[in-house]
């Protein structure tokens, strides 16, 4: 139980609300700003005004997939209301407060690391993110359903990274009938690949491996899909870049030459938030209720 906690949340969208339901049934206490345009139950928090007051006594902060712009900006998608996170909230932040975010930018790691604030990115572990990949594989297949005149069963589609999220995107095609190339950088990806029936090569030998093919979904956050890589896929050929912003494909190209390549982070929150939600809304919990265990045991 999460009973005397006292959680602060900023800003989110959808999946946030998965959260203050988990947290309230464990008898967390529950702020929340940024949430004044939700016309339905906050399931036993307290809606207040961003201001300073609020983040005495906390115990853990609570901040979007993205925590914040490079600007302190935290976006809260049911609200009008401008939140910017700034030092001064930062300083009135407990010691042993911890702040919470899917992944957090450059301004935010500094406001943390300013005050010696332990921060959390949930986005890098590994249970969240093979979890995340689940709504993420399918988002994408829904995208390239969309955006073909073909069927998944019987495609040649090509992912590259062998992942969290590659893994589960080539295992899914696989299922459905896709002839699947798979461009890792990793001999023992390699070998698994090889393993699971699909058709591996090294992502230093894309260009000779990108010259038929139907659907290309990356993993890569690294410029990869180049000029060069698009000049070489057919004219029928689909990008889905599945990597963070700003992804690993040269766009501008890629709409010159007529292909359609699409950006598409962020998936379980468009296309599954109360999953999403749910898969964050767990780890979270475990991860206050093992923190406020270790407080209470002078650990």
């Amino acid at each position: 139980m999460l009973t005397g906690v006292q959680v602060l949340m900023l800003g989110g969208d959808a999946r946030q609300l998965e959260v203050i339901r988990k947290l309230s049934e464990l008898d967390a206490s529950v702020t929340v700003c940024g949430f004044d345009g939700l016309h339905s139950s906050l399931d036993g928090a307290v809606h207040a005004e961003f201001e300073e007051a609020l983040f005495e006594n906390v115990d853990a902060l609570l901040l979007p997939a993205v925590g914040t712009e490079d600007n302190g900006l935290i976006h809260a998608v049911f609200s009008d209301r401008e939140i910017v996170l700034g030092e001064s909230h930062m300083a009135k932040l407990p010691a042993h407060c911890t702040v919470y975010t899917g992944m957090a930018k450059p301004y935010l790691k500094q406001l943390c690391g300013q005050y010696g604030l332990k921060l959390v990115e949930l986005f890098d572990r590994d249970d969240v993110a093979i979890y995340n990949s689940i709504p993420t594989a399918e988002g994408a297949l829904m995208m390239a359903i969309q955006n073909t005149d073909i069927t998944i069963h019987g495609s040649r589609s090509m992912v590259l990274g062998f992942g969290r999220t590659g893994f589960t995107m080539a295992r899914a095609l696989h299922g459905l009938g896709a002839k699947v190339k798979v461009g890792v950088r990793r001999s023992e990806h390699f070998a698994r690949a090889a393993e699971m029936g699909f058709e591996p090569f090294y992502t230093g030998a894309l260009l000779h491996n990108a010259g038929n093919i139907d659907l290309l979904f990356n993993t890569i956050p690294t410029m990869i899909v180049t000029a060069q890589i698009i000049a070489n896929l057919p004219s029928r050929a689909v990008i889905i870049d599945l990597a963070s912003k700003p992804g690993g494909t040269d766009f501008r190209f890629a709409e010159k030459r007529g292909i359609k390549a699409m950006l598409a982070p962020g998936l379980p929150g468009i296309v599954a938030p109360k999953t999403a939600g749910r898969i964050i809304a767990d780890c979270l919990t475990q991860l206050i209720m093992d923190d406020t265990n270790k407080r209470g045991n002078g650990i």
